[in-house]
């Protein structure tokens, strides 16, 4: 079942025709749902990846049941959604699991006040959250937070007790004008400032696939992932025994 996947999604597909298959995983096992990652491998930013809409509408037709998980963190995922609407892409805003959705459960699941430094346009995944005497520093990419004066903030908070939450630790990722820092490497600046290490709440950790796992109602060898990023998307899911599909339409 794994080459009839990989054929499925390459079939057609520019941009997924060198697909490339990690891991010795058994062909017959049948796979019943896709999980697959958004930009760098359906989209990057607003420029659709060729043949990524026919593709889709491919799996869909094979009756798998898909989840869209990203780390995207600079855009809501209602925001995130519409966008990706007007690109052409027919998804249910409920097909998406983000990392910005990992973090809020994690906050709220530990009662904490979080420091927020995420883009202003995800700020609404937080909404009605305490963020009085902050006693945790949430941390995505938001490059107009990443200078001095809030990483000081966040690293006088985080060096007086408070929690080093990372939503991802991306290295970087792909724009139309070539790659761009991540949030990894901020996350590393107050790692190494602090003597903390971050807790991880989005890919690769093993907790965000099982939660997206226990949506779909699937065991994880009922599973494929599909994504452009060897270490969060493909050995972050096979870590949890989902087998995995490197595409090179984004970090590559």
């Amino acid at each position: 079942m794994q080459r009839e996947i990989h054929k499925l999604i390459s079939f057609g597909l520019a941009g997924f025709a060198r697909c490339t298959r990690l891991g010795a995983m058994s062909t017959r096992t049948h796979a019943k749902s896709v999980l697959i990652d958004l930009s760098g491998t359906l989209h990057v930013e607003d420029l659709v990846i060729p043949g990524a809409i026919e593709a889709l509408q491919r799996l869909r037709d094979a009756g798998l049941k898909i989840r869209f998980v990203t780390n995207t963190t600079k855009e809501s995922r209602k925001c995130l959604h519409k966008r990706l609407a007007c690109l052409g892409f027919k998804i249910d805003e409920n097909e998406m699991f983000s990392s910005l959705t990992a973090a809020r459960a994690y906050v709220e699941t530990r009662k904490l006040r979080p420091y927020l430094m995420v883009a202003e346009a995800s700020m609404e995944e937080f909404a009605g959250l305490d963020t009085s005497d902050p006693n945790a520093v949430v941390i995505g990419l938001a490059p107009d937070k990443f200078d001095f004066g809030p990483m000081n903030e966040a690293f006088r908070l985080v060096s007086k007790g408070a929690a080093l939450i990372a939503i991802h630790k991306g290295r970087y990722y792909r724009t139309h004008s070539g790659l761009s820092l991540g949030p990894g490497p901020f996350v590393a600046a107050l790692e190494y400032a602090t003597d903390m290490k971050a807790k991880v709440v989005g890919k690769p950790e093993k907790g965000f696939f099982q939660s997206v796992l226990k949506l779909l109602d699937t065991r994880p060898e009922d599973a494929v992932m599909i994504g452009d990023d060897v270490r969060d998307d493909i050995d972050g899911a096979q870590k949890v025994g989902i087998r995995g599909i490197l595409v090179e339409t984004g970090k590559y």
